[in-house]
């Protein structure tokens, strides 16, 4: 197995003893299973708002562990347990957006946010069984090649599946940490690949000999010191100098944001919040601040408004559906006004909240499906970039700067990121906080100051080593205002995307296979 033969006696103990680490035949199953769900259950708080960091190393190992020695299909139960926790106390905040503004019934988003949950909770479910079937020998090469490199193949899958829902990763609880030193190198993946074998190099520690315990210790502090000392480095130069950025909040309610009385009253806020920093070099409206769309004004408010930007020498970029009308289609998009008009679309729709997938099967079916403004058309790749305060800026629009490999589309052109977000769907709940902290990790990776803008907070202004510079409170009325360094250059991450790190976990995990597994070593 793994340990020294004075040790033996020591381990036949433990599991004559049926300790719900061995499960040996005849154990009692049911502690393992707790466990499995508990640490599930404590996950999100290695995230944002909680930033407990370490747990995010600690729970998977904690995984690792009760999934030792398992059938696959007992392995699979346990994943889906931790993943049932994991997901349940994460982002059941959906029940929010389901509820209040998809008219569902308590017992129906109940039982669609259920849904959703143990959906999710297959992705961990089927990376335990997998290893439990295809690597059913112990050996350190298990925790420190396989585990880490299927954990981080598993997470790639998920955010890319169906769309994809890479929400909670890995990598993202290690935004205030010394780990983060890797991500403008391997992005965020490959800092789930650190913190996974880090768990690894844990639960080795634990079980094998002195000598082994040793190494994998010290191999854990070289990782960790090695990645802090990453983090010294600056991987991108400034341009020009500092803008002066304002980021309007207007708050308006989800909940009558969208009703045709409230429009001359959204309008008239946005203008007299903004009219009062035309000494800003840029400001930044969130998405679908203007709830009518830009043909319904364009000749008159904005045209209004360009002009006055022009007077003022400031630009503006404003989130705003757009209907083209030769075509019938929608979109959620963001507007350049000011030096020069432009328009950027989103290209990476929410499911259900901006186009209904099966649209024939399902629209009309409950009125979840109905949700306002849910038939938007996706934006075509390739978009030019816009044009803000004489830079050329990587938009996104809410939860597309989820997405690295989309955001760096835009670099190395790029000189800064701006992200326009509405996250009013979810009351007061983790979703706004978990946002924050994956924009943060696309300032980190791009090595690009980050302007966000959303309707009711957070909004933020982000530094290119993902440091918060300012912030907002929610649910409040509010003009962030601050500065931004437009920034040249190209980090490693975003030279190679997530091709380097997939393809190392391949690689990883094809040496985990390769060795005879009869070993113990």
């Amino acid at each position: 197995m793994g340990y020294t033969p004075e040790q033996k006696p020591f381990y036949e103990r433990v599991c004559q003893k049926k300790c719900f680490f061995s499960d040996s035949a005849g154990a009692k199953t049911w502690c393992g299973d707790a466990l499995a769900l508990v640490a599930g259950l404590l996950g999100p708080l290695a995230f944002s708002p909680y930033n407990f960091y370490p747990l995010a190393v600690i729970l998977p190992a904690l995984l690792f562990v009760v999934c030792r020695n398992l059938s696959a299909r007992r392995a699979f139960w346990r994943g889906w347990l931790f993943g049932l926790g994991w997901f349940g106390a994460g982002v059941s905040w959906v029940y929010f957006a389901i509820h209040d503004f998809g008219y569902a019934s308590v017992p129906l988003a109940l039982g669609l946010t259920t849904s959703f949950v143990a959906f999710l909770s297959l992705f961990p479910a089927i990376l335990s069984g997998s290893v439990a079937l295809l690597f059913p020998q112990e050996n350190s090469r298990k925790y420190l090649l396989v585990w880490p490199a299927a954990w981080v193949m598993i997470e790639w899958f998920r955010g890319w599946f169906l769309t994809g829902f890479p929400w909670l990763n890995l990598g993202y609880s290690q935004i205030e940490s010394p780990l983060r030193g890797l991500a403008p190198i391997v992005g965020a993946y490959g800092v789930s690949l650190a913190v996974a074998f880090s768990a690894g190099l844990i639960v080795v520690a634990w079980r094998w000999a002195q000598r082994t315990r040793l190494i994998a210790l010290g191999s854990l502090g070289i990782l960790w010191a090695s990645a802090l000392l990453l983090s010294l480095v600056s991987w991108t130069t400034p341009v020009g100098k500092p803008l002066q950025v304002s980021l309007i909040q207007g708050n308006i309610p989800q909940a009558i944001k969208w009703q045709p009385e409230q429009i001359e009253a959204t309008l008239e806020r946005y203008w007299q919040l903004t009219a009062k920093h035309w000494e800003s070099d840029l400001i930044v409206w969130p998405e679908s601040a203007l709830t009518v769309f830009y043909h319904q004004v364009a000749n008159g408010y904005l045209a209004a408004l360009a002009a006055e930007a022009r007077v003022h020498g400031t630009d503006l970029l404003i989130g705003l559906p757009v209907f083209h009308q030769e075509t019938g289609k929608y979109y959620n998009g963001m507007l350049s006004l000011g030096s020069q008009q432009g328009f950027y679309y989103k290209r990476h729709l929410v499911p259900f909240g901006e186009y209904i997938p099966f649209e024939e099967y399902l629209r009309g079916l409950i009125r979840f499906f109905d949700l306002p403004m849910s038939s938007f058309s996706a934006g075509p790749e390739g978009q030019p970039l816009l044009q803000a305060a004489g830079y050329p800026v990587a938009a996104s629009i809410c939860y597309e700067d989820a997405f690295g490999e989309e955001v760096i589309t835009a670099l190395p052109e790029a000189n800064l990121l701006v992200n326009a977000t509405n996250n009013a769907w979810y009351r007061d709940s983790l979703a706004s906080h978990q946002h924050l902290q994956i924009s943060r990790m696309r300032a980190l990776e791009t090595g690009r100051d980050l302007a966000r803008a959303t309707t009711n907070g957070i909004s933020a202004i982000i530094d290119a080593q993902g440091a918060l510079l300012a912030t907002t409170s929610q649910f409040q009325t509010a003009v962030l205002t601050g500065s931004v360094q437009p920034r040249a250059g190209a980090t490693p991450y975003v030279l190679w995307g997530n091709k380097f790190i997939l393809g190392l976990c391949l690689c990883l995990f094809a040496i985990g296979s390769y060795y005879p597994r009869s070993k113990g070593s």
